[in-house]
C-alpha cells in the first residue's frame, strides 16, 4: 500500500506493509521496521497483515535461496527461503505446519514489499 505524508508543505510517498505486529515502511530506497508495543499495540489485524498461510516479503529485496519445493511437508517455524535486503540476509520461516502449495518467486528475483513469496496449505488436524 502506498501512503502520502505532507512534511513542510511537500507531499512524500512511501510504500508500507503491516506484517504481523511490524509496520514495514519503504521510503527513498530505505526500509524501516516499526514494532507495535505497549498497551495500545493489541489491534485488529488489517487486510494488509497477510495470513499465516503465506510467507510475505517484509521489505523490498532479492530472493537468494528457496529452501522448499511445491508439495513438501513443512513444520511451523521451518525456514522456507532466504532473501537479501539492505546488505543483510533474512531467513523467512513458515508460521504454520502444512504443505507448500505454491512458490511465487525464484532465486535472484527482485521482490516488492508485501509480495506473497510462498503459499502454504495448512496441515489437516
Amino acid at each position: 500500500m502506498e501512503i502520502t505524508v505532507r512534511h513542510q508543505g511537500v507531499d512524500q510517498k512511501a510504500d508500507v506493509q503491516m506484517i504481523k505486529e511490524t509496520l514495514w515502511v519503504h521510503y527513498n530506497g530505505r526500509t524501516f521496521a516499526v514494532e507495535a508495543s505497549g498497551p495500545g499495540s493489541k489491534r485488529k489485524k488489517s487486510s494488509l497483515a497477510g495470513s499465516s498461510d503465506q510467507v510475505l516479503a517484509p521489505m523490498p529485496g532479492k530472493v537468494t535461496k528457496i529452501l522448499v519445493k511445491v508439495g513438501q511437508e513443512i513444520a511451523k517455524g521451518q525456514a522456507v527461503l532466504v532473501m537479501e535486503a539492505m546488505k543483510m540476509e533474512y531467513t523467512l520461516k513458515a508460521e504454520i505446519s502444512g504443505k507448500i502449495a505454491r512458490i511465487d518467486c525464484a532465486p535472484l528475483d527482485q521482490v516488492a514489499l508485501g509480495k506473497t513469496l510462498v503459499k502454504i496449505e495448512p496441515a489437516k488436524v
